[in-house]
């Protein structure tokens, strides 16, 4: 009698499952389009608690997994959705875009051709694969160009005369008197950007050349000294926000020698403005070349710059040759700096294994697109996690690494906190691994939904104690992100 009570009692509690599993999945569909995408992931791992065998759960979670930057977790969710229901074609979506995001257009294309296989009258299947084979054909042309007869990266010849490029009477924007930046030239650039003017090709061929040749003569780990009673502030990502990094100069003054800046990689790229923002880094780098140190962050590549914007957007205001020298630039910008002998700041985060040291960090050559695997990769993608140890990133690129591994990298380099940005924090900054690390992101309300605070870090020496300064969003032209990012942005 017991064991048939059992029995009829199983597919009742089953059935309850699967209902409430429902309800929390409409909830998380309703934090989804709120922009609340860490509060939808955790509802949606509340719904599959309840009920594994459900396809649409996984894929949904891989949806929001995408839009925080979890693309190695978006690709096993859509892997598991696909593995429950093989012809369900959201899972395929899902998983060709996490891949798309990451740069691996060929992995994405056999998903996005496997949808169009299973819908093959579905106009969005047929433009996805159409989009994602046409970045296929681009990547292999640009391989086939990078010809060694260029020269190296960093070094390309482009074949372009400066001084034979004639500034229009017409042109209403900045001068540049001569062929040095200055002051002057670089705040009517800025006023020029703000009222949505584009600079000249020639001035922009003029600091492109002129920052790479500053910066290919740089380590890639650079030593920043701060006398005492003097301080430097570290911005985290910028991301083509152009009227907030404006409301980070009116806050916190412009950059130079007595106010210097330390800008933490992702420049560009998502933001619609992300040639101004650059152009206004670049030209003050010129201007002061210890008034602001430039890092190069994940976003300062050929396959992010395709995907996110940046590569339209300079196409739209210059044309294709100059986006061959920014790519050619990118490749010139170091990976990491130390302040004072104390202060380690990176882009991404540290390393799969122990042992690395500065020097090791000093000798990795950058004159490259970043790879796959390796210091410079881990440099530019990894992320802190709370625990200990480390585990496969939740981006699929990179690795996590926990509190214990911060500390040995500190104990092992004399050094005394790890500052890193890549990641949106709602503050605008956090302090993690028991103080020993501090993520610092500078791009308040990020693509214009996540509602986040920006935030800067202020050191002061001889202390370095960090303090922190946060702000809102400032309205901007009606721009959307990735405005210049074709049809891409239909995939995120």
């Amino acid at each position: 009698m017991t064991r048939l009570l059992l029995a009829t009692m199983a597919p009742v509690d089953s059935s309850l499952d699967v209902k409430r599993s429902e309800e929390i999945k409409e909830a998380a569909n309703r934090a989804f389009q709120e922009h609340k995408f860490l509060h939808a992931v955790d509802l949606y791992t509340d719904a599959i608690q309840l009920n594994e065998s459900n396809a649409i759960l996984w894929a949904n979670r891989a949806f929001a997994h995408t839009k925080i930057e979890e693309y190695g977790s978006a690709v096993e969710d859509a892997a598991k959705a696909i593995e429950l229901n093989p012809s369900y074609v959201k899972g395929y979506y899902r998983r060709g875009t996490a891949h798309l995001a990451m740069g691996k257009f060929k992995d994405a294309l056999k998903d996005f051709k496997q949808a169009a296989k299973i819908a093959p009258r579905d106009p969005d299947a047929r433009k996805k694969l159409r989009e994602c084979e046409k970045a296929v054909r681009e990547e292999a042309f640009q391989n086939a160009i990078a010809s060694p007869d260029s020269g190296p990266v960093g070094f390309r010849d482009f074949g372009v005369d400066v001084s034979s490029i004639d500034v229009e009477a017409t042109y209403d924007g900045p001068r540049m008197e001569g062929e040095e930046v200055t002051l002057p030239f670089v705040q009517k650039m800025m006023d020029a950007f703000k009222n949505q003017k584009k600079l000249h090709r020639r001035y922009a061929y003029q600091i492109l050349f002129q920052i790479r040749e500053q910066l290919r003569a740089l380590p890639s780990l650079v030593d920043v000294q701060v006398p005492d009673g003097q301080h430097i502030t570290v911005c985290g990502d910028i991301h083509g926000q152009y009227y907030d990094l404006l409301n980070i100069f009116e806050l916190n003054g412009l950059p130079s020698d007595t106010n210097p800046y330390l800008f933490n990689g992702d420049f560009v790229d998502r933001g619609s403005f992300s040639v101004e923002c650059i152009f206004t880094l670049f030209a003050f780098k010129c201007l002061y070349p210890t008034g602001i140190f430039l890092a190069r962050g994940n976003h300062e590549s050929r396959s992010m710059n395709r995907i996110y914007g940046f590569d339209g957007e300079v196409k739209a205001k210059f044309g294709e040759p100059v986006v061959e020298l920014f790519a050619d630039v990118f490749c010139c910008l170091p990976l990491a700096h130390i302040i004072s002998s104390r202060v380690f700041v990176v882009h991404g985060g540290l390393f799969s294994k122990d042992g690395v040291t500065l020097e090791d960090i000093r000798g990795i050559n950058r004159f490259q697109e970043p790879p796959d695997e390796g210091l410079m990769c881990e440099v530019l993608w990894s992320d802190p996690f709370p625990g200990q140890g480390r585990m496969p990133s939740k981006r699929g690129v990179g690795v996590a690494f926990g509190s214990d591994v911060t500390k040995r990298f500190l104990q092992d380099n004399k050094l005394d906190l790890v500052v890193r940005s890549h990641e949106v924090k709602e503050e605008g900054y956090e302090e993690e691994h028991e103080g020993q690390l501090i993520t610092v992101f500078s791009a308040p309300n990020y693509c214009d939904q996540m509602g986040n605070k920006g935030a800067f870090i202020r050191f002061q020496a001889p202390d370095l104690k960090p303090s922190f300064t946060t702000y809102t969003a400032v309205p901007h032209p009606n721009v959307r992100p990735m405005a210049y990012a074709s049809n891409f942005s239909s995939f995120f």
